[in-house]
């Protein structure tokens, strides 16, 4: 047999996997994120079977995969919107980061793995995954709640620290010099803060570039700029994904709209072959030694999203049942834990244990974050009959 076809079959047996995966996991309301990485752990090496034939393609694939997931989040989002998030509840960005970073870069620490250890894990805990919150939250039904602001504006953060953050992250990972190293962080910070006016002031005019009545066209267009502005930002030491982010802010409008709904296909199928990749990369049989950390992070962070997002929810003057379901909805952690943990296995400087903590903790919290935004309302309300108090 051919490399070629080889290379055919195993993809194809990966892409009708994925798609028992989703199956499955739409039969039990819940994200299929976890059975992406489970199905990567069990076909990878070390796993049950090994799917090497395909790793060529399925590299390039999960590269476009997170290019599309970051520009279909920065679509969700305009740039007034990401201004007015900032200034309405950036002490609760700020108690975000502390609260959910720490526990991360405390078991690094502990761990023995270091400044960039602790800077990688660190990132993992701390930020929620937006599309499992804005997939549940649409299939709840709470998309016009009134806390329903408060938890986007959170998000909202957490992506704009995240175009901080990578650049930095990548620099560490490169291992530049301290000289090297600001001069990137500045050119980067630069390039942030150039898109974001751009997309303040000129959203209108990329839109109506790239705008096409062309289904076709349309597509073509979308996807080159994304991986131009990608490559472009990769190139200049800013995150690829951050780059495609910047770009979906810019697109403003009935474009992003329409760009929305025609890259969407698109995004899916990438992206799971980027998370089955992830799993693909990860030695399974490096998991039980720390799937005892990853379930004591599961449990600290679950408690200190929820807390957030009580807090949050309570300056803005929502009430008890609206407070635990802010907190609840932020619990997920999925795509950029993914993408964090991701360029640190890409630049070989992670400990083969960091991965397997990374991969665990992201199983359990696409897991939990779910079940826990379902089940909120109903725990809130036992206790309420309990205690005798009002909560909604």
């Amino acid at each position: 047999m051919t490399s070629q076809a080889l290379a055919l079959l195993e993809l194809g047996v990966i892409l009708f996997a994925l798609g028992i995966c989703g199956r499955v996991a739409g039969r039990f309301g819940m994200s299929p994120i976890p059975l992406y990485l489970l199905g990567g752990l069990a076909f990878g090496r070390g796993g049950f079977i090994d799917l090497g034939a395909a790793t060529e393609f399925g590299h390039m694939a999960s590269e476009i995969g997170v290019v599309l997931l970051l520009l279909l989040l920065g679509l969700e989002y305009t740039a007034p919107e990401l201004m007015t998030g900032l200034r309405r509840s950036w002490t609760a960005g700020m108690l975000d980061l502390v609260a959910n970073a720490l526990p991360g870069v405390a078991v690094a620490l502990i761990m023995g793995w270091g400044v960039l250890g602790a800077v990688v894990l660190g990132g993992v805990t701390y930020i929620s995954s937006s599309g499992i919150v804005a997939k549940v939250l649409d299939d709840l039904g709470r998309l016009g709640n009134r806390e329903t602001p408060v938890v986007l504006s959170i998000l909202v953060l957490e992506d704009l620290a995240m175009a901080v953050y990578l650049p930095i992250l990548t620099m560490m990972l490169a291992g530049l010099s301290l000289l090297s190293g600001l001069i990137s962080l500045a050119v980067a910070l630069a390039t942030v803060t150039v898109v974001l006016v751009v997309a303040l002031r000129f959203g209108r005019v990329v839109s109506a570039v790239l705008d096409s009545a062309d289904r076709e066209v349309f597509l073509l267009q979308l996807l080159g700029a994304a991986l131009l502005v990608a490559g472009a930002a990769s190139a200049l030491n800013v995150s690829a994904a951050v780059g495609a982010f910047l770009l979906g802010i810019a697109i403003s409008g009935s474009t992003a709209r329409e760009a929305a709904k025609l890259l969407e296909p698109l995004r899916d199928l990438f992206a799971a072959i980027f998370f089955v990749a992830f799993g693909l990369s990860i030695d399974p049989t490096a998991i039980p030694p720390v799937l005892g950390w990853a379930v004591g992070l599961a449990v600290v962070t679950t408690g200190t999203k929820i807390a957030v997002g009580w807090w949050a929810a309570r300056r803005q003057g929502i009430r008890r049942m609206g407070r635990a379901r802010a907190g609840a909805a932020l619990v997920a952690r999925g795509e950029f834990s993914i993408v964090i943990a991701g360029l640190a296995v890409a630049y070989g400087k992670a400990d083969a244990r960091l991965a397997a903590l990374a991969s665990a903790y992201v199983l359990l919290m696409a897991i939990l974050g779910p079940i826990a935004a379902r089940v909120v309302e109903p725990v809130v309300e036992f206790v309420r009959r309990r205690a005798g108090v009002t909560t909604t």
